[in-house]
């Protein structure tokens, strides 16, 4: 593991790219294989997870070990020698690893969604090309966001066009993965402002990535300020983004199933941990007329509570996903509205349960939960860092105007 050097108050030093892997990576045979192996590394994962969050440890190692299992390839198509399993594994994949540690489950997120819309949106010579990549091991990051803009969607980095590649330019933060990534895939605008993915060598002249990520939840999602200073980027690396929402497809569902399952993930973290404190170390209330925390009445209803709504959540989550493959094998105005819909939906419980049961993990618990030796703080940190992504309150009203007045979402990688 390698502990971060460049803190927020030194950020004009820019983080080097890490060499590309010296080893082709696993491929994984099918939806068995993909959940046993991210098993096998939350397991690994978990044991270290508290630590690096306190001490905003990267996650070298786990990162390695994490693409090179295979798991950020399983979106890749079979045509292209990749696993393509169900959207709904895709998902139980990221909500395992998010459970042992959600800033690593995060991390895959934006490369998910960038091999999705490679799928969508490209051609087939630079499909063969960018997935080839992606089975040998290589990481997306992602140069997305922009800090200033007066919209998410609405961005100021743009590129021009230099014969057999661009030019790009612009400053983007909330860049997940970038600082360990070995692309960059950066959403520039053309001259016609349309977003396209320019994806750019993590080592290109002119890209510039920062450690300035000072979010008190997922301190170790790899994030930070990306400074783009006529960085080249060759046209075969060029994705025409815009494509996925210019018509029905499943790409902005895609986006979002992943960050749903984020959030599982961490409601799932933080019942566990509430149900090992009260088994290991909390006391039984003087008045409950019992000898221990696990047998008060008032315990036991509000974890049955929280665990009917997590099972909820991954209900619909692998709703959403089995929608997500109807909607890539078969993209319609219909079939791409409901998936839009089940996710949305899942999103929703997904929050609520997150925010549930990170909070009532101390209430259950007792005060000792609160010491600094426990760390599970982390837990509410992460869940209300992270599902401030997407706002929740804009998802109840994209279900009211389906279900009320027929009305399909927008199309765009927020919904």
């Amino acid at each position: 593991m390698t502990v971060s050097t460049v803190k927020t108050d030194q950020a004009s030093a820019a983080v080097p790219p890490v060499a590309r892997p010296s080893a082709p990576a696993h491929i994984i045979r099918d939806d068995a294989e993909a959940i046993a192996v991210a098993r096998a590394l939350a397991a690994e994962f978990i044991k270290d997870s508290s630590r690096r969050d306190r001490e905003r440890i990267w996650p070298v190692a786990e990162l390695d070990a994490f693409s090179q299992s295979g798991l950020w390839s399983i979106n890749v198509p079979k045509a292209f020698g990749g696993p393509e399993v169900s959207y709904a594994t895709l998902a139980k994949v990221i909500e395992i690893i998010s459970a042992a540690d959600s800033s690593i489950g995060q991390i895959a997120q934006n490369h998910l969604g960038v091999v999705a819309a490679i799928r969508t949106v490209s051609d087939a010579d630079q499909q063969k090309l960018l997935f080839a990549e992606v089975l040998k091991g290589t990481r997306f990051g992602n140069a997305f966001s922009e800090f200033g803009s007066k919209r998410a969607a609405d961005f100021e980095t743009r590129f021009t066009d230099a014969g057999d590649h661009v030019v790009v330019n612009g400053r983007k933060f909330y860049s997940s993965g970038a600082l360990l990534a070995h692309l960059v895939p950066i959403v520039a605008l053309d001259d016609e402002g349309r977003a396209w993915y320019a994806i750019a060598d993590r080592g290109a002249p002119g890209l510039t990535v920062i450690d300035d990520w000072s979010s008190f939840g997922q301190r170790t999602t790899l994030s930070g300020t990306v400074i783009i200073d006529n960085v080249k980027v060759p046209k075969t690396h060029l994705v025409p983004g815009y494509k996925g929402y210019d018509r029905p497809t499943a790409d902005g569902a895609i986006f979002q199933i992943i960050q749903v399952a984020v959030d599982t993930g961490i409601a799932q973290a933080a019942i566990d941990e509430t149900v090992h404190f009260i088994r290991t170390r909390s006391r039984a209330w003087i008045d409950s007329g019992v000898d221990n925390a696990w047998d008060d009445p008032y315990t036991i209803q509000a974890v049955g509570d929280l665990t009917l709504r997590l099972h909820a959540a991954q209900a619909l989550l692998e709703k959403a996903g089995l929608a997500i493959d109807k909607a890539v094998a078969e993209p319609t105005a219909e079939t791409v509205a409901h998936a839009q819909i089940v996710t949305a939906e899942a999103k929703i419980l997904s929050t609520e349960i997150a925010i549930a049961a990170t909070n009532k993990l101390f209430e259950l618990a007792g005060t000792r939960s609160t010491l600094a030796e426990h760390n599970l703080d982390r837990h509410w940190r992460n869940a209300r860092t992270h599902t401030l992504h997407d706002p929740v309150r804009w998802k109840y009203s994209i279900l009211g105007k389906y279900f009320l007045n027929g009305e399909n979402p927008p199309l765009h990688a927020w919904s």
